[in-house]
C-alpha cells in the first residue's frame, strides 16, 4: 500500500524505483529523496480519452506523474484525505475529488449517462458536478478527498442506498445508479440539493458520502 494517513487531511507516499504514482496537480505538500513531479498530458493510464473526460468534467490541468525514490506528503486546499484500497475491483470517483492513486491502477473515463440515462445528465448539468467520473481498477490504492470526512456505506440487494448528489464521493461493486427527483421539471430548476434530487445506488458494494454538500 503507497499511501499512510499521516492526519485527516494529509498521506504520505512512498515512490520507490520503476514504480509511479499520478496525482492532482498542486497536491504536492512536501516530500524526501529524489522524486520528480511531471505533468501528464496523456491523462494517467487512460489516455486521451481520459484526458478529454477530465477536461469535459471541468479540469483544465493534467494529472502529475510523481517517479523517483523517497516519500511525499500529499493533501489539498484542508480537504478530508480518505484512503481506499482496491483488491481488483473497479472504484469510480467523482474526477475532482481524486488526490493521488497508484500508478498500477488502470484509468478510464465513465460517462454517468451510460447508467443513467437522461437522467444521468440532468444530474451533472443541474447538481453542478460533471458529467464524467473517473473508474480506478486493478490492485492499489487511491486517496480521494472530501468536505468534512467521508463515510463508508454498504450496498446490499435488500438494501439500496439513496444519496445527495452533491455529497456522493465514489462508489464500488456490483452498482447501478439512478437519478430520481421528488419534484417536477419547474421545480427542479436552479435546485441541486438532496431535496430535489436522489441518487440510489443498488447491487452489492459500498459508497462513499462526505458531510458536506460542498463543492471542491
Amino acid at each position: 500500500m503507497p499511501f499512510r494517513e499521516i492526519n485527516s487531511k494529509m498521506v504520505e507516499a512512498v515512490v520507490s524505483p520503476g514504480q509511479r504514482l499520478f496525482s492532482q496537480r498542486g497536491a504536492m505538500l512536501a516530500y524526501r529523496g529524489e522524486v520528480s513531479f511531471t505533468p501528464n498530458l496523456a491523462g494517467g493510464q487512460g489516455g486521451l480519452m481520459s484526458m478529454i473526460g477530465r477536461r469535459a468534467a471541468g479540469e483544465d490541468t493534467p494529472l502529475m506523474t510523481v517517479e523517483g525514490s523517497g516519500t511525499v506528503l500529499f493533501g489539498h486546499g484542508g480537504h478530508h484525505v480518505q484512503v481506499i484500497e482496491l483488491t481488483g475491483d473497479t472504484l469510480y470517483v467523482e474526477a475532482d475529488r481524486l488526490l493521488a492513486f497508484d500508478g498500477t491502477l488502470r484509468q478510464g473515463t465513465v460517462f454517468l449517462g451510460s447508467q443513467g440515462g437522461v437522467m444521468g445528465m440532468v444530474r451533472g448539468q443541474v447538481s453542478g458536478q460533471g458529467l464524467f467520473t473517473t473508474s480506478l481498477q486493478g490492485q492499489g490504492a487511491v486517496a480521494v478527498m472530501a468536505h468534512g470526512g467521508v463515510i463508508r456505506l454498504p450496498i446490499t440487494p435488500d438494501r439500496p442506498v439513496h444519496v445527495d448528489p452533491q455529497a456522493y464521493v465514489a462508489h464500488h461493486g456490483d452498482v447501478r445508479n439512478k437519478l430520481s427527483t421528488a419534484l417536477g421539471w419547474r421545480d427542479m430548476v436552479g435546485r441541486g440539493s438532496g431535496e430535489a434530487f436522489q441518487l440510489e445506488l443498488s447491487g452489492n458494494g459500498a459508497v462513499y458520502v462526505q458531510a458536506s454538500e460542498e463543492k471542491l
